[in-house]
């Protein structure tokens, strides 16, 4: 595929064109909406990483490219910057959080219905090592009915990577979130539809290891996951998707869940407590704020200013 990158924000963009390039892609250019970077930075980012082509709109990338990756710190902007080329027929990666609200995560919903190739979140969604534990045979490792994981720094941004990595071990079918309280991090309690159940522990904290504890019927696992090969691993499975050369692995009603048990967390906490079902989010719930969140990150990128 001929591939475009939208937006520089975060560190995702440089660390995942080596391994689009070698998984046989064409990085053909970059578009950089300025939510962080100053606008000399992409000039910069693309003669340091080969990229051939800066553009300045959106619409004049999308006859170039036979799809593109979203990586904008401000999910708010996801839907809007990916919309041009989905009305086009190209495929997109959605970098996580894919959506930070009801309101466009069913926008993404909808552009699945009419057959428009769109995917991303996070890549503890398919963690090797997770991958690995459930390649075991179930007759020996046993059947999970109870998880815990867990991630620090924040409670969206990164800690979309736990429920991610939840889901990943879990499979789909939430059927709701319930805030339990606090100690440093938040907690959280995920209902499945058949009874399963995992708990989160998310939130303001200093980096932690993503990890998972695994109850079975037969005995605990452990799981700390390796951060050196979650990038590639993302893109083994989206890429041949975007490509047309694989289906959908996961519709995208399973694979908004992470966000969307996010979105129903944080409904519960300021419910205080309240359980909250997937299916009673609204489409007026403004969810996490993405614009201010970027704020945040370029100040902390850059506390003097550009």
């Amino acid at each position: 595929m001929r591939l475009g990158i939208v937006d520089l924000d975060t560190s995702h963009p440089q660390n995942w064109i080596p391994i689009e390039r070698e998984l046989g892609h064409d990085v053909v250019g970059i578009y950089d909406g300025g939510a962080v970077h100053p606008r000399t930075y992409v000039a910069k980012f693309a003669a340091d990483h080969g990229v051939p082509k800066v553009y300045e709109r959106l619409e004049d990338m999308v006859p170039d490219v036979d799809g593109v990756i979203v990586h904008g710190c401000d999910w708010d902007t996801h839907i809007e910057k990916a919309r041009p080329f989905v009305e086009a027929g190209k495929a997109v990666l959605l970098d996580k959080p894919m959506v930070g609200n009801m309101r466009d995560a069913q926008q993404l919903l909808d552009w699945a219905a009419q057959g428009h190739r769109v995917c991303g979140g996070s890549s503890l969604r398919v963690a090797a090592e997770v991958e690995a534990y459930l390649a075991e045979p179930e007759a020996e490792r046993g059947r999970v009915h109870t998880a815990f994981a867990g991630c620090g720094t924040d409670e969206f941004n990164y800690g979309i990577h736990a429920y991610a990595l939840l889901c990943g071990l879990m499979g789909p079918g939430i059927r709701s979130a319930q805030y339990l309280g606090a100690s440093r991090q938040k907690h959280v309690r995920v209902t499945w539809k058949d009874g399963r159940v995992g708990f989160l522990c998310i939130g303001e904290g200093a980096w932690l290891p993503f990890h998972l504890t695994a109850v079975t019927t037969k005995g605990v696992r452990q799981i700390t996951c390796a951060t050196g090969t979650l990038y590639r691993n993302l893109l083994r499975h989206a890429l041949p998707y975007m490509a047309q050369e694989t289906a959908a692995e996961l519709t995208m009603a399973e694979l908004l869940e992470p966000e969307l048990c996010a979105l129903a967390a944080r409904q519960s906490w300021l419910a205080h407590g309240a359980e909250v079902c997937l299916s009673d989010l609204r489409l007026d719930d403004p969810g996490y704020d993405g614009a201010l969140f970027a704020r945040g990150y370029r100040r902390q990128r850059y506390p003097q200013g550009w």
